[in-house]
């Protein structure tokens, strides 16, 4: 399969085909790590990196993540903020927002949220996670820069996986080109990023908690080197912290993984 032609992907962008310097190539090693190296190297803001293949992609928790052009979309965005990284709480969440929205712009239907950085779709009377994000943030003395890189199963993975996964192909059929795919994801990516940088996470809350998958539900959450904790999901705050109601009492979580607890 050819790579994501950008010419093609301008073309489909409309209004917004002059804010992004589109850069595809057919394979690297992480579409983060390949956007870093031109950000050090100068890369304007709102640059995107898309690959064809990459071979050691990376997700959250040192995960891999590996990608072929038929079964996965896999591409990364370089955003710049003016202030330090500390005011960027929540940012991954509004990317689930942003990317959210650009699914469901293609009419894909059970798109769903998960803390921190995941998005789910209904599955088999469950949740399965059809993308990942991973925010990687640098600060200098113009500060902040946000390398942010999106992973979205077109179809369901053949690996042996930790958690149940799913496809695009079934929350959205047929499914789209990927340039008309990616497309739709920028913009509503660009118009996401544009507000929290005026809002901060709070102009998003809404909208992420309206696609929460475990509002209200008993959850678990597991972190490295530290006891589980059960309870109460009770959504977000407006700096994107967890909140669980807990046998000890309310609870702020700011890092982890959330799994549902099993009846």
């Amino acid at each position: 399969m050819a790579p994501i032609d950008p010419e093609l992907l301008k073309s489909l962008l409309g209004a917004r085909a002059g804010c992004f310097d589109i850069v595809s190539v057919d394979d690297c090693d992480s579409t983060n790590s390949e956007l870093m190296r031109r950000a050090n190297q100068g890369a304007v803001a709102s640059t995107v990196v898309v690959a064809n293949r990459q071979s050691a992609g990376r997700g959250r928790r040192g995960r891999t993540w590996l990608s072929a052009p038929e079964a996965s979309l896999t591409f990364s965005l370089l955003w710049r903020f003016s202030g330090p990284s500390g005011q960027l709480a929540g940012l991954s969440l509004a990317v689930g927002v942003g990317l959210a929205k650009g699914l469901e712009s293609l009419g894909a239907q059970g798109i769903r949220l998960k803390w921190p950085n995941d998005v789910l779709v209904e599955s088999g009377g469950g949740f399965a996670k059809l993308a990942g994000i991973l925010v990687e943030l640098a600060t200098d003395r113009q500060g902040t820069q946000a390398v942010i890189g999106v992973g979205v199963n077109l179809r369901p993975p053949l690996d042996d996986l930790p958690q149940p996964a799913a496809g695009l192909d079934q929350a959205l059929t047929p499914l789209p080109d990927r340039h008309a795919l990616l497309a739709a994801i920028l913009v509503e990516l660009a118009e996401t990023l544009e507000a929290f940088a005026v809002d901060g996470f709070s102009g998003a809350k809404m909208e992420w908690q309206q696609r929460h998958a475990w509002q209200g539900l008993a959850v678990r959450l597991l972190a490295d080197d530290a006891t589980a904790v059960d309870g109460i999901c009770l959504g977000v705050d407006d700096d994107g912290a967890l909140l669980l109601d807990t046998a000890a009492g309310g609870q702020r979580i700011f890092s982890g993984d959330v799994t549902l607890r099993r009846a």
